[in-house]
């Protein structure tokens, strides 16, 4: 039975155990000039209905120093849903690669795909989840901290995606973590009410000094994601409050990390002090993405 990769909520520990393990292999490897032709002669087909720097160029690079081939389909390329349904996408896809990749904005279209294709199908983001960024980060932090036993991340902005993700890592992995946002900025309420059924220690709040408060590592995201940009003005007003900054990293631990998916808005959702500053660990974090995503790609075909 083929496996995929959707959220981090479909997984066991030890299986994301065993994705970490690789990835750090893989990222020990390629840091010692060893190669590993793992996925050599295989194809991932990579889906875009939202474009990335990192998300492609990390699956794309990564395909390839497994030995494989990554093709780019843009939407003009497919036209999904429009000029084709995505269960003949898939159903095609199937027939010619061994991985599909899809970075999209409705998570029923990631879902689609992968109950029409008979290979594995990788969410590289929806509007619902990222899973493979939050994985990335979680491998930072056990770079930088050793584990992740018993650290609090502290989440200040938007309850998106990647807020999502985290919800669904908190509820396999031992650590807590704290959402500061403006009312009705919350994250997705299942997501939410799944994660906390399954005993992750969440806490949802207003106040910056009770999210961040004790914090090892805090993040933040853009205040306006790509298909909010009609909600720009009153978002940007809603979450002036919520900007990490000098201030705002006082209330951490005196070591805490600086987190941010990127791409970053200097100025707005954090300042570049913060973002630039020796605390910061946003580069690695994007550096991990290539090692966790070569991971999930070798450890879905093997």
């Amino acid at each position: 039975m083929k496996r995929d990769f959707i959220s981090i909520a479909d997984l066991t520990r030890e299986q994301i155990a065993e994705i970490f393990a690789l990835a750090r292999r893989l990222k020990a490897d390629r840091q010692d000039g060893w190669p590993h032709p793992l996925l050599a002669g295989k194809t991932l087909a990579m889906i875009f209905e939202k474009p990335s720097l990192r998300t492609r160029v990390t699956f794309e690079a990564g395909m390839v120093q497994l030995g494989g081939y990554a093709v780019y389909l843009s939407p003009p390329d497919i036209g999904l849903g429009t000029r084709e349904t995505a269960p003949d996408v898939a159903r095609n896809l199937s027939r010619w690669v061994e991985l599909i990749m899809v970075r999209t904005f409705s998570h029923a279209v990631v879902l689609e795909l992968a109950h029409h294709a008979t290979v594995p199908v990788i969410n590289g983001l929806s509007d619902l989840l990222h899973p493979c960024q939050v994985l990335a980060d979680c491998l930072t932090l056990i770079e930088q901290r050793g584990s992740l036993d018993g650290l609090k991340v502290a989440f200040v902005g938007d309850g998106n995606n990647v807020v999502n993700s985290w919800l669904n890592a908190a509820s396999k992995l031992p650590f807590s973590f704290a959402l500061a946002c403006p009312p009705g900025y919350e994250p997705d309420s299942g997501v939410l009410a799944r994660a906390r059924q399954n005993g992750a220690q969440i806490t949802i709040t207003r106040s910056m000094e009770e999210a961040v408060g004790g914090a090892d590592a805090v993040y933040t995201d853009v205040w306006t994601s790509m298909g909010q940009e009609k909600e720009s003005v009153i978002r940007r007003e809603a979450f002036r409050p919520y900007q990490v900054n000098a201030t705002v990293m006082a209330l951490a631990k005196n070591n805490a990390l600086v987190m941010h998916c990127l791409p970053a808005h200097r100025g707005e959702e954090i300042t570049a002090e913060v973002l630039d500053g020796p605390q910061s660990v946003v580069f690695e974090q994007a550096e991990n993405r290539l090692h966790i995503q070569k991971a999930i790609m070798v450890w879905l075909l093997r």
